[in-house]
């Protein structure tokens, strides 16, 4: 028998399957086979670390960044695990995502489970608590928190902080963002404001507030105006009184920057009883089809941004339908590529240099934390690149006109709330898929 007639091996055979998928050759399985077969290998288990909500207002994404984890641990141990070691995921629900759940939830891991890395989704309320125990233990931690607290923390001590990264572009730019994407808008002819005027409702979390004061803050520089303002408790499901308020401005666009799906279906629906022609513009939360799911027709024309969203292209479309074969259609995808693409770099990084590190192990850790800041990786939604100053991602076209170093900073419109995928890209390009099209409740 010759050796081409041979049969292969269970776990040949389960390699080369992962570096021929779509999927595995897209992210990063393929690379890190490779560098696996090409070092000595070994046995045993990495836990891996994740504070997620899976009860709670937040459990839609925190369930889909779990999954993301757990999608990426087992790809990557049938490509070998990280030099033979299998990834074991552990998650942990941060439920409400309070400082003191999201810190006693990184206690847990680090001192219970021994994991090696963190690897996160967001915990929007924990404003940075939990950096200095995960410091202290000198572990990887990875997360996609879109705070610029991040980069003040970092910034303020980088010898200490040196492992821990923010995955997207802090909340600050989605606010900077917001003016430029109009201005597009408007000098395409397909949108004829009546006003310059931008009514802001703001979240009460951090996270809002921080992305409103942005969008005050840059709508001058684009011939904008905020001529209304009103800071709504989170969560929230009545918005008559705020809503009748800004009516009576008829402004040319409403942002909207609390982002719990739910809550903002219910804003578009109780706007629609009485519409202005106004854009509407929502923080983040139309991105996932919860939000379509409850607004029904009336998400249609409905403006969104992200820059975790998954773009429409070949790698994007291919982790959509593995996502999707894996977990169901109504699965949300958006979330789960986070952590999964955090998985995947974390694991090429760390083999690359020559292994993981449990807790205490300063010396490892440093050096998977340095092949992390050199090495760019090409997630489902873009660009995944940290900037060495703060240890963060940064957006294009925003901050940097180079697409191959940035993340692309996502505008949506709802076009079909009934589609599997509702949304569609209109900026930037060349991302973008489809154009703006003027709402369906403008008169």
């Amino acid at each position: 028998m010759t050796d081409a007639q041979k049969p292969a091996s269970p776990n040949t055979s389960r390699r080369q399957f992962i570096r021929n998928s779509a999927a595995g050759a897209a992210f990063g399985a393929g690379l890190l086979a490779e560098i696996n077969e090409s070092q000595a290998q070994s046995s045993g288990k990495i836990p891996i670390g994740q504070m997620a909500s899976l009860t709670g207002p937040l459990a839609v994404d925190g369930i889909e960044h779990k999954h993301g984890l757990e999608m990426a641990c087992e790809e990557i141990n049938a490509a070998g695990g990280i030099l033979g070691k299998r990834l074991e995921p552990i998650t942990i629900d941060s439920k409400n995502q309070t400082a003191e759940e999201v810190t006693a939830a990184a206690r847990l891991l680090i001192d219970r489970n021994g994991v090696h890395a963190i690897i996160n989704g967001y915990n929007v309320g924990a404003n940075q608590a939990e950096y200095d125990p995960i410091a202290d233990a000198g572990v990887i931690y990875i997360h996609y928190n879109t705070s610029i607290g991040h980069h003040e923390v970092f910034k303020s001590n980088p010898n200490k902080y040196f492992g821990i990264f923010m995955a997207d572009p802090a909340e600050y730019y989605y606010g900077v963002g917001l003016p430029v994407m109009l201005d597009r808008i408007r000098k395409s002819g397909a949108w004829k404001p009546a006003n310059n005027k931008i009514a802001l409702v703001t979240g009460s979390l951090p996270y809002s507030i921080v992305i409103s004061n942005a969008i005050r803050e840059a709508a001058p520089k684009y011939g904008f105006e905020v001529s209304f303002e009103e800071v709504v408790p989170v969560p929230t499901t009545e918005w008559g009184a705020v809503l009748n308020k800004v009516r009576s401005q008829a402004p040319a666009v409403i942002a909207n920057t609390h982002f719990f799906p739910g809550d903002l279906a219910q804003c578009q629906v109780q706007f629609l009883r009485q519409p202005t022609n106004s854009l509407m513009y929502y923080q983040y939360g139309p991105l996932l089809k919860a939000f379509s799911d409850i607004a029904g027709d009336a998400a249609r024309g409905v403006l969104t941004s992200s820059v975790i969203g998954i773009l429409p292209d070949e790698a994007g479309k291919a982790f959509r339908k593995a996502y999707w074969d894996k977990f169901g259609p109504k699965a949300e995808a958006d979330p789960g590529a986070s952590t999964y693409s955090e998985t995947y770099h974390y694991a090429i990084a760390a083999a690359l240099a020559g292994g993981t590190g449990a807790p205490g192990n300063d010396k490892q850790n440093r050096k998977i934390a340095g092949n992390l800041r050199r090495l760019t990786y090409r997630a489902p939604f873009g660009t995944l690149r940290y900037a060495p100053e703060f240890n963060a991602a940064i957006p294009y076209p925003t901050v940097s006109n180079d697409p191959s170093i940035a993340m692309p900073h996502l505008l949506y419109q709802i076009k079909d709330p009934k589609a599997d995928v509702p949304k569609k890209l209109i900026f930037p390009e060349p991302y973008n898929e489809a154009q703006f099209e003027l709402p369906p409740w403008f008169s």
